[in-house]
């Protein structure tokens, strides 16, 4: 299915800034939907003259009279001339009688949508860039409850907001969708003056669970959470306009152990405040696994610090061991097993700075090739390493073994291929492709005598690393002319099968 933009943009008269708002409306369409107990379609202006959908909501607080989406499709007779007349008289539209959709009678309201221009300022655009249309299930007409009337005002309030360029509000910071309140989860409806006119049973009980035990209409929602908050050392700053309904903002009351949100939405009568809207939540387990969540990822970076503070020590003492070694071949054993912990030690580093257990690969990298540079001058040797391409971000999990694999091949290049010269090259080139990781890594020393692979512990290791660990190939050959290249080749299934 095609994103909102794409279906607009693909009409031709749509703007990028046409697109984000109907963007913005689009989200509260889940809001407007359970307000008014109706459907909810967003119609753009298509070159032929029609009408094409591109969002569609239906509603949680009753049943919904579409079981197929409407994105996408373009609008159809029954509604076209009444949509047309809402959006080129730039004025709501109602069905004077009954509409029959599929044997159920319905009414549809066709509401323009005007564009506000700037936050601050008050004009719009000077034609609607779409049609929004509630459609209505008369089958289930009934006495409605005090609930429903004051959702359905809330509604029609927002449709004229709609109508006249005032909702949705360019003033409303871009925040999480994960927790945000719905209609049903409690609303209250504020005057002008911030007192209390309506409370929805679900609002009362989350007030109550704060620890409010009166009734709320009547009360004003500000000094209710004041009393709430008596004696807090710290409050969010944006509390005062939320509750009085200047702003539409969100935030939260933490009392006794609950959390709630609430989120304000300013009514608005031709550009004059006449009252809010309070969505409220309890997000009491949302907060807690969040915070669990932040602990978690504090600990593992903990870990991860630890780990590498470890691995450093290890080296440590294998550097001052192999420095009091007097076997040559002890020595180099030692010097070998501390540059491989270091070098697992730089990922672990890497992991610790951050929240994520992926890492950049290139910038570990180039701190690896800092060990060679202390491998290469332990041997006299001047080496030269060039990186090519980018590895990308990698999980740890094939970050460890792909680093430890590629210091025993550089190194090995350093200590054997560039054996006896005072200079050398060592170039590692990485390709990254959706589902395969390449690298080469090639020296400009003597080459493998007689084209024969090494099967010392090095060759080893790397042979485990690739093959056993990554599920990779490795192959070494003998460039003509001088040289050696060794070509990997690492199968990233485990990053297509996360995602």
């Amino acid at each position: 299915m095609s994103t909102l933009s794409e279906l607009m943009l693909a009409q031709g008269l749509s703007t990028e800034a046409d697109a984000e708002w109907l963007h913005l409306l689009a989200a509260d369409g889940q809001l407007l939907a359970d307000l008014a107990f109706a459907d909810i379609v967003l119609w753009v202006p298509t070159a032929a003259g029609s009408f094409v959908a591109v969002a569609h909501s239906r509603p949680s607080s009753a049943a919904t009279l579409f079981y197929r989406d409407f994105v996408g499709q373009e609008i159809k007779p029954e509604w076209r001339d009444q949509v047309r007349q809402a959006f080129e008289e730039v004025r709501i539209v109602d069905t004077s009688a009954p509409d029959w959709y599929e044997e159920t009678p319905t009414r549809v309201r066709a509401v323009p949508v005007l564009r506000r221009l700037s936050p601050s300022g008050a004009e719009t655009t000077t034609a609607p860039i779409a049609v929004l249309t509630r459609h209505s299930n008369l089958s289930e007409a009934r006495t409605p409850s005090r609930q429903e009337l004051t959702f359905n005002q809330c509604a029609d309030d927002l449709f004229g907001m709609i109508a006249s360029g005032d909702f949705p509000d360019l003033g409303a910071p871009t925040l999480p969708r994960r927790g945000a309140p719905r209609a049903s989860d409690g609303l209250i409806r504020l005057d002008v003056d911030g007192m209390v006119t309506f409370a929805s049973p679900n609002a009362l009980s989350a007030f109550n669970r704060i620890g409010f035990a009166g009734e709320l209409e009547g009360e004003s929602l500000a000094e209710v959470a004041t009393g709430l908050l008596s004696g807090k050392l710290t409050v969010d700053e944006s509390l005062p306009l939320v509750v009085t309904g200047r702003a539409p903002w969100r935030t939260d009351i933490e009392a006794r152990g609950v959390t709630v949100t609430l989120r304000a939405i300013p009514l608005r009568h031709r550009g004059d405040r006449v009252g809010a809207i309070v969505l409220i939540r309890d997000v009491t387990e949302s907060r807690h696994q969040e915070q669990e969540l932040i602990t978690k990822d504090a600990t593992i970076r903990e870990i991860h610090h630890r780990v590498k503070n470890n691995l450093q020590t290890v080296a440590s003492l294998l550097r001052i061991q192999s420095r009091r070694t007097h076997n040559d071949v002890a020595r180099e054993a030692l010097t070998q097993a501390m540059r491989r912990v270091a070098a697992i030690a730089v990922v672990h580093d890497t992991l610790s700075e951050g929240l994520s257990q992926n890492v950049d690969f290139d910038d570990v990298f180039d701190r690896v090739l800092l060990l060679v540079a202390e491998v290469a001058s332990s041997h006299n040797t001047t080496v030269r390493p060039q990186k090519t391409g980018s590895f990308g971000t990698l999980p740890s999990e094939y970050a460890t073994p792909l680093a430890l694999a590629l210091t025993e091949l550089v190194t090995n290049a350093v200590e054997h291929g560039l054996a006896g010269r005072t200079d050398g090259e060592v170039t590692i080139s990485a390709k990254r492709k959706s589902d395969t990781l390449s690298v080469r890594v090639r020296d400009n020393g003597g080459g493998l005598p007689e084209g024969k692979v090494g099967s010392g512990l090095g060759t080893q290791i790397v042979r485990t690393l690739i093959q056993g660990e990554l599920g990779g190939t490795i192959d070494w050959h003998t460039l003509e002319g001088e040289g050696t290249e060794v070509t990997i080749e690492v199968p990233l299934l485990y990053l297509t099968q996360r995602t």
